[in-house]
């Protein structure tokens, strides 16, 4: 199978192309700038992402997209309009990439979207799935959905098989953003008021979610499916940071401090949005993929973790 990577220099897209290359699989990466990537992959470069990007020599010979390249989430966007560059890359962009390969003879189309496509959390008893009607809260969202929908619509006029993938907060050596500034603050052995949070929380790690695009990519019942995949073993975040100090080697220094007063205290920080993904659940149903596909995680929570600390423990200290 011939395969194309896009935004294969980032931390799914490495991971992504050293295990399909492992599987014998004929990879190209697409990237946004000029780049290496491994030994026996081929490398494209396709410039700015949006609705004018000219994929066509990307494309050629491929039998299967497996689209990650995207503006990604951020925190804070001081950006005039924030929706309409979401829509510039994640949109427009997906699009022109769909319909060219389309018309170049791609089979499948793979989108890797986001749970956030869902909501922003769930609620005791609660885990989101396939089935909920999409409730994105957000641009990057917002962007994410509309791109699904869109590729459906590809789908339908041109007969490529689609299948899409909602990943929750992925994790595992490469990893970047709020997960490395927990590290950090562990590495750092500095107290953390968390020991009284009693939420669940879904995560994914990135040898889980490389495994379940692959196997989207290949088998037959995935077409037109949407997919939630997690590690299927959720997690307070007490409890993460536990385990990611064990597994650093380092005591976890806890504390307990009502939820209410952490919440207060975020607010007038100015960092509620951080500060909810630390408090609130967010629990994701993966069981579709695991009887659709018998698709299972190769890796537990626990492997994931310990890859991931031991990779920060190589790479920081």
């Amino acid at each position: 199978m011939n395969l194309l990577v896009t935004g294969a220099s980032g931390f799914v897209g490495q991971a992504l192309v050293t295990e399909s290359i492992r599987r014998g699989l004929q990879v190209r990466g697409a990237m946004r700038t000029s780049g290496k990537l491994l030994s026996g992959v081929e490398a494209c470069t396709v410039g700015a992402i949006d609705g004018e990007t000219d994929w066509v020599d990307a494309l050629r010979g491929m039998d299967v997209v497996i689209h990650l390249a995207a503006r990604v989430h951020v925190m804070k966007d001081n950006i005039a309009d924030p929706l309409a560059e979401f829509l510039k890359v994640n949109l427009h962009g997906t699009m022109k990439l769909a319909r060219q390969a389309a018309r170049t003879g791609v089979k499948r189309f793979v989108y890797v979207s986001s749970i956030k496509v869902n909501g922003e959390r769930t609620h005791e008893g609660q885990k989101f799935s396939g089935a909920d009607i999409p409730a994105p809260q957000d641009p990057y969202a917002v962007s994410k959905w509309y791109a699904e929908q869109a590729l459906y619509r590809v789908a339908s006029e041109t007969g490529m098989e689609v299948v899409i993938a909602r990943p929750p907060l992925v994790y595992g050596p490469g990893v970047r953003g709020n997960f490395v500034h927990m590290l950090d603050v562990i590495a750092q052995r500095i107290p953390l008021p968390f020991a009284s949070i009693h939420n669940r929380r879904s995560l994914v790690y990135v040898g889980n979610l490389v495994d379940a695009l692959i196997t989207c990519a290949t088998h037959p019942a995935a077409v037109g499916q949407t997919y939630l995949v997690c590690d299927g073993e959720d997690v307070s975040t007490p409890d993460l940071l536990r385990q990611l100090a064990v597994s650093m080697g380092i005591p976890s220094r806890l504390f307990p401090c009502p939820p209410a007063l952490l919440q207060l205290a975020g607010k007038l920080a100015g960092k509620s949005q951080q500060l909810e993904r630390l408090l609130g659940s967010l629990q994701v149903d993966g069981d579709k993929i695991r009887r659709d596909l018998n698709w299972a995680p190769p890796y537990s929570l626990l492997q994931g973790l310990q890859a991931t600390a031991e990779w920060y423990r190589t790479k920081h200290t």
